[in-house]
């Protein structure tokens, strides 16, 4: 079967009417390539009485993958990064030792009614990167390479597939695709990655023959070429490569390879020494579980 395994998400609550469905990690799986945590936000509406922020926070030993369908919002970070993110730009930021950083809406549309709608992931560092330097980088949609057949548009977010290559440093082989198809759209997907996995966003697909619904997130065996059949008009992501190197411990904004990094992590957070983002006062606490 060209599907491995198939994901369902579990909901999360953010808080100011914003709810997530979160792929990975999973009971069944920890991670598709370097990522594993999986995001989708939206669509919802924002009102301008609704607090959609994310206020400062911390993560080390990931980088943070934002990209956005519908709507805008300003990452600040302990860096001094200031960068408004708007559909199609991909804003990779590596936590490295340590970073903090927030989402919020931005100024101007803060009194606006608008939709806000993406994607966050996550990628673990490499066990040899987990401890490098935060880093934050914004590539602008402008930027990233498209491929295109009569009813089909591939937009190459992250590594490289169809002969293109995107402009985005990783850390690892990590591949990335944003799939916008007409009905009757007809995807060859070749080995592109040693670990790949296919998310529906909208629009009912076809993997040989293998029907999967928008919102699941399908892994797909390792070492075959599929071939994706949107059966509607549809948009789907891909994402995967190289297997992780040895399983990660995860808790909360924290990932590493040793338990006592996450341990020195809360009580860094505990005692704010991680980093202060210009201009901003609030952080979320350190949870208790």
């Amino acid at each position: 079967m060209p599907i491995q395994t198939l994901l369902q998400p579990h909901f999360t609550d953010l808080g100011g009417g914003m709810t997530v469905r979160r792929l990975l990690p999973s009971a069944g799986r920890q991670s598709v390539g370097p990522f594993l945590f999986f995001d989708h936000f939206g669509p919802v509406w924002h009102e301008p009485d609704s607090n959609t922020d994310i206020r400062p926070h911390p993560h080390i030993g990931l980088a943070t993958v934002t990209y956005l369908f519908e709507g805008a919002m300003l990452h600040r970070d302990s860096l001094g990064s200031v960068q408004r993110i708007e559909p199609g730009a991909i804003n990779w930021m590596t936590a490295g030792r340590g970073i903090v950083h927030s989402e919020r809406t931005p100024d101007d549309l803060r009194q606006q009614v608008h939709a806000i709608h993406g994607l966050q992931l996550w990628a673990a560092l490499p066990v040899a990167f987990e401890e490098a330097e935060p880093a934050f980088a914004h590539t602008p949609a402008e930027a990233i390479p498209v491929w295109r057949d009569p009813l089909i548009a591939v937009r190459v977010l992250i590594g490289q597939a169809f002969a293109l290559v995107s402009p985005v440093h990783t850390f690892a082989p990590t591949l990335y695709l944003d799939v916008a198809a007409q009905a009757g759209g007809v995807l060859h997907l070749d080995c592109v990655a040693e670990e790949r996995a296919v998310y529906g966003i909208e629009g009912r697909l076809a993997v040989d023959g293998q029907a999967l619904e928008p919102g699941l997130l399908a892994v797909l065996s390792d070492g075959q070429p599929v071939v994706i059949v949107a059966e509607q008009s549809a948009r789907f992501v891909v994402i995967g490569g190289a297997p992780l190197d040895g399983r990660r411990a995860m808790w909360w904004n924290f990932v590493s390879s040793r338990r006592e990094r996450i341990e020195t992590a809360k009580e860094d957070w505990r005692q704010q020494r991680m980093g202060v983002i210009p201009g901003e006062t609030e952080f979320i606490p350190l949870p208790e579980r």
